[in-house]
């Protein structure tokens, strides 16, 4: 059976990175987890690094101001990767059009500031559906939006053969007690309807690779002694079982009703939920801390 831990003490010393998920392991939308927190101060009190690896679809400036308004203060991280930051490099890079049709809040507008990571990046210009050579996804276009909303727009854009670039590719997060929709749920849907969806965030190799070069940028630190902390099945988990990465799988974010999760995952509960998807996880604990 998965090996439950208390702790991320009990085996961090067999890793000198971690790359940590946000929403649900370090806050859940509204404020810290004070655990997590301090898991992650001690991981680097001994030398870890931490990189927080998120599939928000902003750059990572807006994350660092995100996570000091939720009180995730900045000596608990060395660096972010974000699906954003992924998928940004894709689109300066030409990987879908240039005129591109937005679909989000305008918080996310950061998505399309220029990108110094590309040395000759495309000029993207945001337009309506109808002059559209593509369509770029950051989320909804209101938190309490329904994907279904999209149907007779995605019906248009898939006869006139667009992609659809997107930035996130959770399907849902919980918001404090509030489920809401993410990116994710509408590229689903559009691949449901035959369109042609791009994705940069977890599971999707591309924002590993990101990872990755922003812990060189700090220290070189080899697969075996990388572990990856993260909720969701789906992208988390999968993600670093694609990567070939150790994974703590925290069971209280989005599947705590299904591993019985109060303090710890039921035991039984959670080799199903793992059956179920078809995973396997190194270990796994109910909260991060």
């Amino acid at each position: 059976m998965t090996r439950i831990i208390e702790n991320f003490a009990e085996v961090s010393s067999m890793y000198d990175a971690a790359f940590v998920d946000l929403w649900g392991c370090m806050h859940n939308g509204l404020t810290a987890y004070e655990e997590a927190v301090a898991a992650c101060r001690s991981f680097r009190a001994r030398g870890g690094k931490v990189v927080l690896l998120t599939n928000a679809p902003r750059p990572r400036a807006s994350i660092a101001a995100q996570l000091e308004h939720f009180n995730v203060p900045s000596d608990c991280y060395d660096t972010i990767a974000t699906s954003g930051d992924s998928a940004r490099l894709a689109l300066f890079s030409g990987a879908v059009g240039n005129k591109v049709y937005h679909i989000g809040e305008e918080r996310d507008l950061p998505f399309f500031e220029p990108l110094h990571m590309v040395e000759t990046p495309q000029k993207i210009t945001r337009v309506p559906l109808e002059e559209a050579d593509s369509m770029v996804v950051t989320g909804l276009f209101h938190p309490d939006g329904e994907p279904e909303e999209m149907r007779a727009q995605f019906l248009y854009a898939k006869t006139k053969g667009l992609k659809l670039l997107c930035a996130n590719p959770d399907v849902i997060v919980d918001r404090g007690h509030k489920r809401e929709y993410c990116a994710g749920a509408l590229a689903k849907l559009y691949t449901e309807m035959g369109g042609e969806s791009l994705y940069f965030g977890k599971p999707h190799p591309a924002i590993y690779d990101l990872a990755r070069r922003r812990l060189a940028e700090l220290a070189v630190v080899p697969d075996d002694r990388i572990v990856c902390i993260g909720d969701g099945i789906a992208t988390d988990v999968k993600g670093a079982v694609g990567e070939g990465l150790d994974v703590v799988f925290i069971t209280g974010g989005l599947a705590a009703k299904e591993t019985l999760t109060q303090r710890q995952p039921e035991p039984e509960a959670l080799e199903a939920y793992l059956a179920l998807h078809q995973m396997a996880v190194t270990y796994a604990m109910g909260f991060f801390r």
